[in-house]
């Protein structure tokens, strides 16, 4: 019977919608229709486990699952022997102490012997200590918003992306003590070949990656101006020219970084270049 691997990722909100985009990027079907807890791809030997994120840590450090897509911000918290194997790009957001809005903030001392609620008290102890802050922190799931509405805690500390739920409840970021985005983890020491499939799982999200923060710039130029362009745009390995049926003119192919490009645009304007593409690429491997 062929192995296969189980990967645990969020049943349900933001972080499970970009995990499974990229197991879509990366061509792994599956079916889970009535949103079962469990699910077998039919064309790749993966199983996804759908769990609470901060279970995730857990799953895999005790090899139910052989792989996990969670926050940094879980790893941190849970505290469980994982390995970080790849950061994913998505789900960014950071961990923020924030006060009600009316308050006037200055520093740190703010919190000095004030009351902090939050669902993550281990980051925030760590940062509270290293800032020589005594406060008391009330650890709660879910809603953390409400606590200084409700007089339970004078300010909060939880996950913030947008910052549109904490305006909605009265509330401002006043600190940010973490950032986090997705990563795949791992338990580690896992069988050859277990090992065979992940590292093939590797290969097509490396190259998901890549074609994301690379773009496919095409652009017409004079040859006299040629060898400039090449060295604004060198491509991989270098560009493709290719003649015009206008002499003198040729047509630049090339593939390069997103920021590259633009801090490059305006030397390529003035190098002459004329009529610039710029070409989303769905994948690339290298």
């Amino acid at each position: 019977m062929e192995p296969i691997i189980r990967i645990a990722v969020q049943k349900s909100g933001r972080l499970s919608e970009d995990s499974l985009s990229l197991m879509k990027e990366c061509g792994i079907k599956y079916n889970n229709g009535g949103g079962k807890l469990k699910a077998t791809s039919t064309n790749f030997p993966i199983e996804f486990l759908f769990l609470r994120d901060d279970d995730i840590p857990g799953y895999v450090a005790d090899g139910v699952a052989d792989l996990g897509i969670v926050g940094e911000n879980e790893i941190v918290e849970k505290n469980k022997q994982v390995q970080t194997i790849r950061k994913l790009g998505f789900s960014k957001c950071r961990l923020s102490l924030a006060i009600p809005k009316g308050e006037n903030y200055t520093d740190l001392s703010y919190f000095q012997h004030k009351n902090i609620a939050t669902s993550y008290p281990r980051i925030l102890g760590d940062f509270l200590r290293e800032n020589n802050i005594n406060a008391e922190i009330h650890e709660i799931s879910g809603s953390v918003e409400i606590a200084p509405s409700i007089g339970l805690a004078e300010g909060i500390c939880d996950i913030v992306s947008s910052g549109s739920t904490l305006m909605m409840n009265g509330l401002k970021e006043v600190e940010k003590i973490f950032s986090s985005e997705a990563v795949l983890i791992s338990g580690g020491n896992l069988p050859v070949e277990k090992q065979a499939i992940v590292d093939k799982l590797l290969f097509r999200i490396n190259a998901v990656q890549k074609g994301k923060s690379n773009k496919y710039v095409l652009l017409n130029a004079p040859n006299d101006s040629l060898d400039k362009i090449i060295t604004l745009i060198p491509g991989m390995k270098s560009p493709t020219i290719l003649p015009l049926a206008q002499e003198g003119w040729s047509s630049v192919h090339s593939v390069l970084s997103e920021d590259q490009f633009w801090e490059n645009i305006e030397e390529l304007k003035a190098a002459g270049a004329q009529g610039i593409l710029v070409v989303p690429i769905e994948k690339m491997v290298i």
